[in-house]
């Protein structure tokens, strides 16, 4: 009897156990300092846009929304997604639709761009995605759209050697992750934070590779979580709809 009675005991206290590390993780990941959304790339469209039918490039959130709302579909999340250069043509590889836009890029400058390694964001035909360094990328027919931007902030589960925990370089930042499960989560801070702190949330959702997509300029549509931003004039936007 006393035996059954500390079987129990030790069932009871490792489901106890289980729960407060699951309870424990769940509240680690809820930082307040982020806005950030998760989303299954084979459940819902996630796309990149960058100019209109007439041209134009979209621009912002707004714009993007009011052409989307026409062809009667619903956004339900958009951010800016990755650098651009003066006349708002995206920075680095870009493919939308299969089709190459702009070639990669592999030289050396200065920047966060260039700051190396740097990586490509991209979603494959059958809607994986995939976030890996610039010198490994491979194009080829399988690639529904890309964006290349830099730095990255997580290289195979480890945080980028040039950033530094205490660095002063503050910004508001927003980036993209691919989490163990295969999904992608957006994120971008609510205050200005340094790379490291930037890279270590990423780290901390199970992130093996992160990439920075831009900085001050960032913006964040997320109506489900009462974040809406649509102003801005940016190159490429990333855009989840249903």
């Amino acid at each position: 009897m006393k035996r059954k009675q500390a079987v129990i005991v030790l069932i009871i206290i490792l489901f106890t156990s289980v729960g407060f590390f699951v309870q424990s993780k769940e509240l680690k990941n809820d930082d307040e300092r982020f806005i950030s959304y998760t989303v299954n790339p084979k459940k819902l469209k996630v796309e990149f846009y960058w100019k209109n039918q007439e041209d134009e490039n979209f621009k912002n959130a707004e714009n993007l929304k009011v052409e989307l709302t026409k062809q009667k579909r619903e956004l339900v999340f958009a951010t800016n997604g990755g650098m651009y250069k003066k006349d708002s043509s995206p920075q680095g590889l870009y493919i939308e639709n299969k089709v190459k836009k702009v070639e990669i890029d592999t030289t050396q400058s200065g920047g966060n761009f260039y700051l190396k390694p740097n990586g490509v964001f991209y979603i494959t035909t059958n809607n994986t995605p995939i976030i890996c360094l610039t010198n490994d990328f491979t194009d080829n027919s399988k690639i529904k759209y890309a964006t290349q931007s830099g730095p990255m902030l997580v290289i195979n589960g480890k945080i980028h050697p040039a950033f530094k925990e205490n660095s002063t370089n503050l910004n508001i930042r927003n980036g993209v992750g691919i989490l163990p499960n295969n999904e992608i989560v957006f994120a971008m801070s609510k205050k200005e934070i340094n790379f490291y702190q930037f890279a270590e949330y990423f780290k901390k959702l199970g992130c093996l590779n992160a990439l920075y997509l831009d900085g001050f300029v960032s913006r964040t549509y997320l109506p489900e979580k009462n974040w809406i931003q649509t102003d801005g004039n940016f190159g490429v936007i990333i855009g989840v709809t249903k």
